[in-house]
């Protein structure tokens, strides 16, 4: 078997209807552009691939190096996502074996599942919750952000949580342990909460290793600056981040289970990634904590269908290749679809003292207070889209003039 053609198609993927609002497409949208990767073969098989991550076409020259080569040549390949997973997809089709049979043993049928969204206000994310349960999810990941109180996030969030449902929080990785120390000493009072991610500076090793030493709630770290396994020896996560690359994510899953640590994956896209996902997880032994590929934010695919949530997991594929069909339709569709074009918005943050902070765009909340992330307890944020009056006019035309600014309201 050859490959003979590899087809790059943008497409932009509708987002969930909850999103059907300015607030929520302001939040979400860039979430809509993906890019499929098709690989044909001189025996007529056909693979897919999508990437919402990285929605950039392969370069060519890369591309014109595959054609007339065996797909089989690039097993454990780390090329773009859509291209690496299109051919697993040829190759578990030829073979009439799904993809983990050509990755390692088989050691899990399901794999647990998150739910997602991009930050949001406290009610929001209740809503979020409730619909995530629906879904049957049993964690859901969230970044925290300057512009909202993640301790009455939190809160919001455990009004609506079931038992034994967990939050998943992405702590973004930009704060010093003396800020860090109370904020997680504050989410561990919730039972919903279940993983802190990122919680420090990803160089601050000792940092690490302190609030690991003081807190039981589990550290997921993303990117370990050393490459994992001098963070592994020095003690300073519980959970190891690994995604991206195909081989390069096999090679690092497995190294983890040696070592007796964690591993979640994460990488963007819709229900192919999702498949990818979960045949990478179903053969790595430590891979047990949940998985995360933002394929819950669009409420239709170009699959036929999609993979379900069944009490926080999902089964693993078993038809050949990825084990899902696209729908060359939907695809078509996807592919004339416009992206969604957001308009332009005033950054609104409510302060305490009942100062308002005022932006062109999200604010650099961080810039605009001096403080780092989590140490303006109350705080607020919400878009201002042009409602036509003066009022508008007039503050975006400051802002245009003289940057972001604060003021005392009257």
């Amino acid at each position: 078997m050859k490959i003979t053609a590899i087809e790059q198609i943008p497409i932009t993927m509708p987002l969930a209807a909850r999103y059907d609002n300015s607030a929520g497409l302001l939040r979400m949208y860039d979430m809509d552009q993906h890019l499929v990767v098709k690989v044909h073969t001189d025996t007529g098989i056909t693979g897919y691939g999508d990437y919402e991550d990285n929605p950039n076409p392969v370069p060519q020259s890369l591309i014109d190096t595959l054609i007339g080569r065996s797909p089989f040549d690039f097993i454990h390949n780390d090329f773009h996502l859509a291209l690496g997973m299109a051919l697993y997809d040829v190759m578990g089709k030829h073979l009439s074996v799904p993809a983990y049979k050509l990755m390692g043993q088989k050691v899990r049928d399901a794999v647990p599942a998150a739910a997602w969204t991009r930050p949001c206000p406290p009610e929001v994310f209740r809503e979020e919750i409730q619909r995530a349960v629906a879904q049957g999810y049993r964690v859901f990941k969230m970044h925290s952000d300057a512009r909202f109180d993640v301790i009455a996030q939190t809160e919001a969030a455990a009004e609506v949580a079931p038992a034994g449902f967990k939050l998943h929080w992405d702590l973004n990785h930009n704060r010093t342990l003396g800020t860090m120390l109370s904020i997680v000493s504050e989410l561990e009072r919730f039972p919903v909460v279940g993983y802190i991610e990122d919680p420090l500076v990803w160089t601050d090793i000792d940092g690490w290793r302190t609030l690991r030493q003081k807190t039981n709630l589990p550290l997921v770290m993303h990117v370990p600056q050393l490459g994992g396994i001098q963070e592994v020896i020095h003690g300073v996560a519980d959970v190891y981040m690994i995604g991206g690359g195909i081989g390069r994510t096999l090679i690092s899953g497995f190294a983890y289970a040696r070592a007796n640590m964690q591993v979640l994956i994460q990488q963007s896209g819709n229900t192919l990634m999702k498949a990818l996902t979960l045949h990478q997880a179903a053969v790595l032994p430590t891979a047990s904590v949940h998985t995360i590929t933002l394929d819950d934010q669009y409420d239709e695919d170009i699959t036929t269908e999609k993979i379900p949530v069944i009490g926080g997991s999902s089964p693993v594929p078993e038809k050949p290749g990825l084990g899902v069909d696209v729908d060359e339709d939907a695809l078509a569709r996807a592919a004339e679809r416009q992206p969604i074009q957001t308009p332009p918005f005033i950054g609104v943050l409510h302060l305490p003292g009942g100062c308002r902070a005022y932006s062109l765009g999200n604010p650099n909340v961080q810039r605009l207070t001096g403080v780092e992330e989590g140490g303006v307890p109350g705080i607020r944020y919400e878009y201002w889209e042009d409602d036509g009056s003066a009022r508008y006019r007039q503050t975006r035309e400051r802002l245009e003039r003289d940057g972001a600014f604060i003021e005392k309201q009257k």
